[in-house]
């Protein structure tokens, strides 16, 4: 089962391996740690599944529409080394409970949800779950 969920969430029996899939653990400056998250809301930092910093300026500081930035990560998903790491965690996925972390709230509007469809997409029979 792959979940994903707030990493500003309390963790649970349930969550099963908590990934953070941020590139960074800071607030909106960059540089300053977020208090509400420490080493221990997540098992593992999967940086590397993050969106790029242009991708997450562009959204945040610029005014990218939704539309396009869900267009670029999923480009950015499907390049031949980093959807290597997808197909693996998807694989991962199904034999262990997962939760994909990251600070959004809704996973509507999140690349969490993206990432999540995605490893879906390589192995269709995966179930996937937002939890608020």
């Amino acid at each position: 089962m792959l979940y994903t969920k707030s990493i500003i969430k309390p963790k649970i029996s349930g969550d099963g391996l908590r990934i953070s899939i941020m590139s960074r653990h800071t607030l909106n400056d960059g540089v300053t740690p977020d208090p509400r998250i420490s080493a221990d809301s997540y098992e593992v930092w999967r940086k590397d599944l993050a969106p790029p910093a242009k991708l997450i300026g562009d959204y945040y500081k610029r005014g990218l529409p939704w539309t396009e930035y869900e267009r670029r990560y999923l480009a950015f998903l499907q390049q031949a080394d980093i959807s290597s790491k997808v197909q693996e965690l998807a694989r991962d996925a199904l034999v262990q409970d997962i939760t994909l972390l990251c600070i959004e709230e809704d996973a509507a509007q999140c690349h969490r949800r993206l990432l999540a469809e995605e490893c879906q997409r390589y192995q269709p029979q995966l179930q996937v779950e937002h939890k608020s």
